[in-house]
């Protein structure tokens, strides 16, 4: 028997089973946040109580089921579970869903690598006030796709300057009829692609 055939006999026997959980920050999770996506001595803006440590399937860009960790605010935690189980059912692709914390806590990285995150502690970008990331109040869905562009005309990520332009059409984009910003906004969620001076496409926050 060939390594592909028992491959797929394996997936045949023990099927991908998608998981939608949602917990207080495990001790191992809290230890990859502390001194990356959290502060090290801790802040009062945001206690770790006050966060939930969700496992969420979804498909990736080649249709491939997997099961990615995102952190978030409690108080969005089962509107998150909601939203990440409907995209899972419409088999809608997400390139990946890992904390912050697997890029240093770098949200340059993360939108560069096309990463799916929540929670990181941190201002907006220019600004000294926090980011509603900094509350874990705010999700960025597939950003190399759908980049942030601030008023001055600056791409976040640079290297996802041909996005920015939504006059084109090309997979994975996200406008108004888009199922993700549609079920986002069912949630009460508020979209960076409708703010009037910088626009972040990527964007849903609470």
């Amino acid at each position: 028997m060939s390594l592909l055939s028992a491959l797929l006999g394996c997936l045949l026997m023990f099927p991908f089973q998608p998981v939608f959980t949602a917990e207080r920050i495990p001790p191992q999770v809290e230890a990859r946040m502390r001194g990356s996506s959290y502060p090290e001595e801790g802040t009062p803006e945001i206690r770790l109580e006050d966060l939930r440590y969700l496992r969420l399937s979804y498909y990736d860009f080649n249709g491939v089921p997997q099961t990615g960790e995102m952190v978030c605010n409690a108080a969005i935690a089962q509107d998150l579970l909601e939203i990440f189980r409907s995209l899972y059912e419409a088999q809608y692709p997400i390139r990946s869903i890992r904390l912050v914390d697997d890029f240093g806590g770098s949200d340059d990285a993360s939108m560069l690598a096309d990463n799916t995150s929540c929670f990181n502690f941190r201002p907006v970008p220019g600004q000294r006030h926090l980011s509603r990331h900094a509350l874990g109040m705010a999700v960025d869905v597939n950003p190399y796709e759908n980049p942030y562009l601030d008023r001055a005309g600056v791409i976040r990520p640079p290297e996802a300057a041909a996005y920015a332009d939504r006059s084109r059409d090309f997979p994975h984009k996200i406008d108004r009829q888009d199922l993700c910003c549609r079920l986002f906004l069912a949630h009460g969620f508020t979209w960076g692609g409708s703010w009037a001076h910088s626009k972040d496409w990527q964007h849903f926050q609470k």
